[in-house]
C-alpha cells in the first residue's frame, strides 16, 4: 500500500467524527474533499470511494448509537428498503455526468440544504399535536432513560427516502445531509433520534451503492484509499457518537448548515 496515502487515516478520523455527530455519514465532507484533491478523477471513482467510506462510518456510528438506544429500527428498516432502488440507479447514473456539471450540482445542493436549515434552525417540539390518523406514532426510550414520543407520515418518509437514495448514490454523499433535515423538519423526529436513525439508514444505503460500483468496475482504482480512510472513520465515528450526547440538538443543525454552505461555495468557486 503506497505510503503517501497514510495521511488519509487522520482525514478519515475527522470525517468520521464530524459525520457521526450530525448523522450525515461524513460523505458530505469527504466527497468534496476528494473532488478538490483529485481534480482529474472521474465522478464515479470519487463517489465509489466516498460511498464505501460512508458505509464503514455509518456502520461504526450505528453500533455506537445502538448502545445508546437512539435508533428507531422499524422506521430505519422501512426507509432503508425505500432507498435501495434509488441507490442502484444513482450509482449507475454517475458515469454519465460530466465532472464540471457534477461539481456544480453538488455545490448547489449543499448550499440549498444549508439555506433550508438556516431558515428552520430546529425541528418541531415533541408532542406538539396529536398523532393524525395517517401517521405512525413512535415511542423510544434512550439508554439514559430519556423518552421520545413523536409521529410522522410514513408515505412521505418512504417517498423522500427513495429520492434520497438516488441523489446520495449519484453524488457519493451517503444522503445524511438530506435525510437528517427531512427527518427533523418534515417527519417530526427529535434531532438526536434523527441523526441515529439516519446513520442506520446510511449503512444500508451506502452498502447498496458501493456494491453497485463494485459490479460496474468503478471501485477498482480506489481500494487502497478506501481502506485507509475507513480505518480513520471507524475510530472517528465512535468519538462522534460520544460527542453527540454532549451537544444540544439545535447546535448540531446549525453546525451542519454552516459546514454545508461553506463546502458548497468552495465547490462552485472551483468550477468557475
Amino acid at each position: 500500500m503506497p505510503l503517501e496515502y497514510l495521511w488519509l487515516i487522520p482525514l478519515g478520523f475527522v470525517v468520521g467524527a464530524c459525520g457521526t455527530v450530525i448523522g450525515a455519514g461524513g460523505g458530505f465532507l469527504l466527497a468534496p474533499i476528494l473532488l478538490l484533491l483529485y481534480p482529474m478523477e472521474m465522478p464515479e471513482a470519487i463517489t465509489s470511494i466516498s460511498l464505501a467510506v460512508v458505509f464503514f462510518n455509518a456502520l461504526s456510528g450505528s453500533i455506537a448509537y445502538a448502545r445508546m438506544k437512539r435508533i428507531e429500527y422499524r422506521s430505519g428498516l422501512i426507509f432503508s428498503a425505500a432507498t435501495i432502488p434509488g441507490s442502484i440507479l444513482g450509482a449507475l447514473t454517475t458515469a454519465y455526468v460530466p465532472r464540471r456539471l457534477f461539481d456544480s450540482i453538488f455545490g448547489l445542493l449543499l448550499i440549498a440544504v444549508s439555506i433550508f436549515l438556516v431558515i428552520e434552525p430546529k425541528g418541531r417540539k415533541e408532542g406538539e399535536r396529536p398523532c393524525p390518523p395517517n401517521h405512525r406514532a413512535c415511542t423510544l426510550t434512550e439508554a439514559d432513560g430519556t423518552v421520545h414520543r413523536f409521529s410522522y407520515n410514513q408515505v412521505l418518509g418512504v417517498t423522500v427516502s427513495l429520492a434520497v437514495g438516488y441523489v446520495s448514490s449519484l453524488l457519493g454523499i451517503g444522503g445524511g445531509i438530506i435525510h437528517v433535515p427531512v427527518l427533523v423538519h418534515l417527519l417530526n423526529f427529535p434531532v438526536h433520534i434523527a441523526t441515529a436513525t439516519s446513520h442506520f439508514v446510511l449503512a444500508n444505503m451506502a452498502l447498496t451503492g458501493t456494491l453497485t460500483h463494485v459490479a460496474t468496475g468503478a471501485f477498482k482504482h480506489g481500494i487502497h484509499r478506501t481502506i485507509l480512510l475507513s480505518v480513520g472513520v471507524l475510530l472517528g465515528a465512535q468519538l462522534g457518537a460520544w460527542l453527540s450526547s454532549k451537544i444540544h440538538g439545535r447546535w448540531i443543525i446549525r453546525v451542519l448548515a454552516i459546514a454545508l454552505g461553506a463546502v458548497g461555495v468552495r465547490l462552485l468557486v472551483m468550477v468557475l
